[in-house]
């Protein structure tokens, strides 16, 4: 028999002692948090450890570059920029607004709309501190903290904080770049690119090129076009650009009924009193936003490359592109893709269609061999001469830290995402990086809706793994790597199935390659995704835990329960009906479940 005295319990073999910790089970264990970026994920993220942490349990701070919130929303200003993504689902699911004025909002009207909602989240604006770049961090193992380091943009000056927590949000499309082609320093013309556009260009009676078919180059072409003396489009790959969606949801779409019930003018502004119904009538705001995310949500089988839904929407976008084109040969040549829809991004884009056949402008689909001073050199040697030369050329989508970030071990994940291909568990963390989490990261479903509802669902997730390490114990966690590996190799497997997958079809869905593996999408429909992310899957992870002999059962403490020592909370709680219907929902789950396998 082994004697207990004073909570002390002698191992056998001549272990350490384990010594009881003196506090209730459910007791929380402070944590400071550091947060990377002030957009939607941000903003999401406060929100999320507001309600999911025991207030007074954790601290947190926002670093965020910008002179204010708003991430991609704040930047990203060219004539014509909007969400293509309908407002009503581009929205936080506790924020809801009536009064969007546009189907399809712009940049300004969101930008006003995530400088509302931070003002919204009790304790927010308090916990952001803008113009701070982080600028590298580091893992201290024997700590089990991060080390980071931030510069105070209006001076310079660099500082350290320290953190249990790091939470990268600051999202795939925002470190915008310069398109990969030398000689940008010999141009002397007026150089822009779409994600820095500068206030009051005028380019009225200049020759303009565009450089690059993507969603931006998209809406700027349009804007540019009318004033212009010419424009050149040039891109490498065509793209699909699909016809109106309200026109297609309202033909075959579920939310037919509902959108015949508004009012929209030429521009898909909403009418005064569909926004004034929106504002008084909750049942029929409701019934609408709900339709339109059934809408947003039911892409995903037309990425299906054997599909006979991919074959009958790819014959229809073809049918209606030669008709928005006026059956331009040579256009139609140059725009078509040869690729499955879907392989790119699939743009709403009417006015640039109608923007190609103006007399005023001339595509070339080509590569760019280099800048001179005052145009472009084609790689057919033909030179592009222009006043203004605009690069709608995207963002870096390689996911490679923009500075060093030092895990387990001293590596630096940079230099292993340089080398390989990024891989990471469920878009949210990396193995050998503890306690390190990511809004959007490698395979995130960033092409199938809306950023928004992704980010409430991500912030829950990143906040309940925070919690499971308050109040259990644990030091330190990270994805295994046979779990990385695991998802990664499904991943690889399940792509083929997609059009994203197609070669042939570069895009930043493949970090701007034509025939690279598939990183910045998710290996299933938005659903999916949502569903997978219900539940923390605690045996894919690896932990330390705290005390002497990092005992995984310590956070079991002195035999009592925080649930019977708060006298504000209910200790007789499995006494609601709710909870008898939810055990026993799980029995009979348990039960068919065991049926099925024995079957």
């Amino acid at each position: 028999m082994v004697s207990q005295t004073n909570g002390i319990h002698p191992q056998l073999n001549g272990t350490p002692s384990y010594t009881i910790r003196e506090q209730p089970l459910g007791t929380p264990r402070h944590v400071r948090i550091i947060a990377i970026g002030a957009g939607a994920s941000g903003i999401n993220l406060l929100r999320a450890l507001r309600l999911g942490l025991p207030a007074g349990s954790y601290s947190v701070v926002v670093y965020e570059k910008n002179a204010n919130v708003g991430g991609t929303w704040l930047e990203n200003r060219y004539p014509g920029c909007r969400c293509d993504v309908p407002s009503h689902s581009y929205q936080f699911s506790w924020k809801r607004k009536r009064d969007w004025s546009n189907f399809f909002a712009d940049a300004e009207e969101i930008d006003g709309y995530l400088k509302e909602a931070v003002g919204e989240v009790e304790g927010a604006r308090e916990a952001i501190r803008t113009r701070h770049q982080v600028v590298g961090a580091w893992w201290r193992e024997e700590e089990g903290k991060w080390r980071v380091r931030v510069k105070r943009l209006e001076d310079g000056e660099e500082f350290e904080d320290e953190a249990e927590f790091v939470v990268d949000a600051t999202g795939i499309l925002n470190n915008w770049k310069w398109p990969d082609v030398e000689g940008r320093e010999d141009y002397q013309g007026t150089l822009i690119h779409t994600a820095r556009w500068p206030e009051g260009l005028d380019h009225t009676g200049k020759t303009v090129i565009v450089i690059g078919n993507g969603s931006s180059a998209v809406q700027v072409v349009p804007e540019l076009q009318p004033g212009a003396a010419k424009l050149y489009n040039v891109f490498r790959t065509p793209t699909w650009i699909v016809p109106p969606r309200i026109q297609a949801w309202k033909i075959m779409g579920k939310a037919g009924e509902i959108l015949s019930k508004i009012q929209l003018d030429e521009h898909e502004n909403f009418a005064p009193e569909t926004i004034e119904r929106f504002k008084t009538d909750p049942e029929f705001y409701r019934e609408f936003v709900k339709k339109i995310e059934v809408e947003v949500n039911s892409t995903f089988p037309v990425l299906l490359v054997n599909s006979p839904v991919q074959a009958f929407a790819r014959a229809k976008v073809t049918e209606y592109m030669r008709a928005a084109l006026g059956g331009d040969a040579a256009l139609c040549e140059a725009l078509i893709p040869d690729f499955p829809l879907g392989c790119r991004r699939m743009t709403p884009g009417h006015a640039y269609l109608r923007a190609l056949t103006q007399d005023n402008v001339e595509v070339r689909r080509a590569g760019i061999r280099r800048f001179v001073s005052d145009g472009l050199e084609l790689e057919s040697g033909e030179v592009l001469r222009a006043d203004v030369i605009v690069c709608a050329t995207g963002f870096d989508t390689s996911f490679c830290p923009r500075f060093p970030l030092v895990g387990k071990g001293g590596e630096n994940l940079q230099d292993r995402w340089r080398r390989e291909t990024p891989r990471a568990y469920m878009s949210v963390a990396v193995d050998g990086v503890p306690n390190y989490f990511m809004f959007l990261g490698p395979n995130a479903p960033i092409g199938h809706g809306s950023v928004f509802t992704l980010s409430e669902h991500i912030a829950r997730y990143i906040v309940s793994a925070i919690h499971k390490c308050q109040t259990e114990g644990i030091r330190a966690l990270a994805p295994s790597s046979r779990a990385v590996a695991d998802y990664a190799a499904h991943i690889a497997a399940f792509m083929p199935r997609t059009a994203w997958a197609a070669p042939g079809g570069r895009s930043w869905f493949k970090n701007d390659t034509a025939d690279g593996p598939v990183t910045a999408l998710h290996p299933g429909s938005r659903i999916h995704f949502f569903h997978m992310l219900e539940r923390f899957r605690g045996e894919d992870w690896e932990y330390v835990y705290e005390g002497e002999g990092g005992n995984r059962f310590g956070y079991l403490g002195n035999g009592f329960s925080t649930k019977e020592l708060d006298p504000g909370v209910d200790s007789t709680w499995y006494l609601e009906e709710s909870a008898w219907e939810l055990a026993l929902d799980a029995l009979e789950s348990a039960r068919l479940h065991n049926a099925t396998a024995l079957w």
